[in-house]
């Protein structure tokens, strides 16, 4: 376990972790942590630290316990195509080579959270049951599929905040991921000829269901209709929560 390269990675995702841990420095963490890097209390004491610093009811395990598991399909279809010869290639390759650090950055993170809480990666079949069967040897389906991930990924996570608003510190770092993940989906997005942003239900030919009612111009009973703005621009104003179940009903197919 390169403790290092942990603590990077959760800093990443909560620059104010070590805000969380009462009079603990990222020095003296590490340095705590280092003391016991050759004996199995290592990983032990990481867990038990985050876990003072996120409080965390059945609730909160739940939501993060989802979450995890959308970041390990979202990590691994990133790990598996920079390991592919020849799908990214030239600039391509440092987007998706950022879009891989973050994500593995986010498991990383779910996972200390959770400790013994976390839930094991499932296996993954990235070609949805044969209905994307050259994922990884066109580049154009991997970037379709990556869109759609990161866009599910962002509806996801908005879908759960409501249920995370009374533990503060983990809804914070929760809304950190989902901007992190809305960023990947435009950068994506932007990669494939797309707005970075989304049109009524547009899907660009993604699966049909990751953009089912964003075609919604009331939020929250706020609408974004503005006289004089189109009706389809005023679609693009925000993107709308997926449930938990809508979440699934999309991820289904691309698990063994």
């Amino acid at each position: 376990m390169n403790l290092q390269n942990i603590l990077n990675e959760i800093e990443q995702v909560d620059s104010e972790v070590y805000d969380r841990l009462k009079h603990v420095s990222r020095r003296n963490m590490f340095s705590m942590f280092a003391k016991k890097a050759a004996s199995v209390a290592a990983p032990t004491l990481l867990a038990s630290a985050l876990n003072k610093a996120y409080a965390q009811s059945d609730v909160v395990v739940d939501v993060l316990n989802f979450a995890l598991t959308l970041e390990y399909l979202e990590a691994e279809f990133y790990n598996v195509g920079m390991d592919t010869p020849g799908l990214i290639i030239n600039l391509d390759r440092n987007v998706f080579g950022q879009l891989q650090k973050h994500e593995n950055a986010h498991v990383n993170l779910l996972k200390s959270v959770l400790g013994g809480r976390a839930v094991s990666k499932p296996r993954f079949d990235f070609t949805a049951k044969g209905a994307f069967p050259d994922v990884f040897r066109n580049f154009k389906t991997f970037a379709l599929l990556a869109q759609a991930f990161e866009d599910t990924g962002v509806r996801a996570y908005k879908g759960q905040a409501p249920r995370l608003i009374m533990d503060d510190p983990i809804l914070t770092t929760a809304l950190r991921i989902h901007s992190v993940e809305a960023r990947h989906a435009a950068r994506v997005r932007e990669l494939r000829g797309l707005k970075g942003w989304i049109t009524g239900n547009e899907s660009g030919g993604a699966p049909p269901a990751v953009y089912a009612g964003e075609e919604a111009v009331t939020h929250l009973e706020v609408s974004s209709l503005i006289p004089g703005v189109p009706y389809s621009a005023s679609t693009e104003a925000w993107d709308e929560p997926l449930s938990k179940e809508d979440v699934l009903k999309i991820v289904m197919p691309f698990l063994e």
